[in-house]
C-alpha cells in the first residue's frame, strides 16, 4: 500500500467572469460511495446550472470517471480529471458546482476555470501520502528521554504512542528501507545503553 490522496473532505469556492465555481473534494474507496457523493451534490445545488464531476479510485487508480454535466464535451470532466492524474491522487472524487454569472467563457476559459478549481481546492486542502510503516518500540530512562527529541529532531521522525511509568516507553515509525540504518544511529546516540524492540506495521498518511 502506498498512494497518494487529498489530506481530507473539503469545497473551496472561487469566482471567475461573475460565475461561481464550487469545488467539493471528498476522500472515497469505491465508485458507489463516489456516485453518491455526486448525486447529494446535485440535489443539493439543483439550481446550479452544472455539477461536473471526475473521479479515480483504487490503490492502483483502476478506476477513472468524468462528466461534463451539461457543459460542451471535454471542458469540464476531462480536465478536472487530468488535475487528479498529475498530482498522482486516488481514491478521491471532485465534484466542480458552476452558477453561471452571465458571462461566457469559451471552451478554453471552461477548461481553465475546472482544471484551476480543482488545482485550488486539492493546494488548499493539501496531499498526503498513505503508506505502510515500521514501528520500533523505544525503552528510556528518563534521563535518555530528555535528550529523544534531539535524537527525533535529527532524524526528521517523531514519536507516537508515549507512555510514562517505571521508564518512558515511546515508538516510532518510519519506512521499511529506513529502519536498519535508524536502529544503528540510535544505538550510537545511546551508546549501546538503549532498549528497542521492532512493533509492527501500522497505516500511516504522511502530508506532502
Amino acid at each position: 500500500m502506498n498512494y497518494k490522496t487529498i489530506k481530507e473532505d473539503g469545497i473551496v469556492e472561487e469566482e471567475i467572469k461573475k460565475s461561481r465555481f464550487i469545488c467539493h473534494l471528498k476522500r472515497v474507496e469505491s465508485e458507489d460511495v463516489a456516485r453518491d457523493y455526486i448525486a447529494q451534490i446535485k440535489k443539493k445545488h439543483h439550481k446550479a446550472n452544472h455539477s461536473c464531476s471526475a473521479m479515480i479510485i483504487g490503490e492502483n487508480s483502476e478506476i477513472k470517471r468524468s462528466s461534463d454535466d451539461g457543459e460542451p464535451s471535454g471542458t469540464a470532466g476531462v480536465p478536472m480529471l487530468t488535475v487528479l492524474e498529475k498530482q498522482e491522487l486516488t481514491n478521491v472524487v471532485a465534484v466542480v458546482t458552476r452558477y453561471f454569472g452571465g458571462i461566457k467563457l469559451g471552451a478554453g476559459g471552461l477548461i481553465r476555470a475546472y482544471s484551476g478549481s480543482v488545482a485550488n481546492a486539492t493546494k488548499e486542502i493539501g496531499i498526503v501520502e498513505v503508506k505502510e510503516q515500521e514501528g520500533i518500540k523505544i525503552t528510556l530512562t528518563y534521563p535518555q528521554y530528555q535528550t529523544f527529541a534531539n535524537f527525533l529532531a535529527s532524524e526528521g521522525l517523531v514519536e507516537s504512542e508515549t507512555e510514562f511509568l517505571e521508564n518512558v516507553t515511546t515508538s516510532i515509525y518510519l519506512d521499511s528501507e529506513n529502519v536498519s540504518g535508524t536502529l544503528e544511529r540510535l544505538v550510537e546516540f545511546y551508546q549501546g545503553k538503549a532498549i528497542f524492540e521492532k512493533a509492527g506495521s501500522k497505516i500511516v498518511e504522511v502530508s506532502l
